[in-house]
């Protein structure tokens, strides 16, 4: 069994730990649970005949004034980078959390989320993801999400 670490980053209430428990666990929380410093889960997955498991790092939401303790990037063999599609800054704070990501880990793939989805309209959505490598995804209908996290295991294991 090969192991990968995977880090979800992104700002905080974008909605990466509903993201992680809608993959693993197959489950979705209306109540907000601020994560604080890191949590760790695991899921297994077979991929082109090969077992992997992933460790999925959950990681606190980062602003300008706190960043995420450079220890918890090292060695991620990938990053999903989410964003909460109704709320227009967290996509503009992905640029930040991309490049600080690739000054610790360069050359390591990533994935762009834009999360809930599920609170507008199909057409905005599609106006929002256009010119964007985003996949837009809901942890609350389960939209994409199994696609997303597949999407980065396939990049790392290129």
């Amino acid at each position: 069994m090969i192991r990968k670490k995977i880090l979800l980053l992104g700002d905080f209430g974008v909605g990466k730990t509903s993201l992680i428990r809608r993959y693993v666990d197959r489950t979705f929380d209306d109540r907000y649970l601020s994560t604080i410093g890191v949590k760790i889960s695991r899921k297994q997955i077979s991929l082109e005949n090969e077992l992997y498991e992933l460790l999925i790092w959950d990681i606190e939401g980062e602003t300008p004034v706190r960043a995420i303790p450079k220890s918890y990037m090292k060695g991620a063999a990938g990053a999903i980078f989410v964003a909460d599609v109704s709320r227009s800054h967290t996509i503009d704070d992905l640029d930040r959390h991309i490049q600080r990501f690739n000054e610790i880990n360069p050359g390591a793939p990533h994935v762009l989320a834009y999360n809930k989805c599920d609170l507008l309209d199909e057409k905005r959505i599609q106006k929002i993801v256009q010119g964007s490598d985003a996949l837009p995804v809901s942890a609350k209908t389960d939209y994409n999400v199994e696609k997303l996290f597949e999407s980065l295991v396939r990049r790392i294991v290129q």
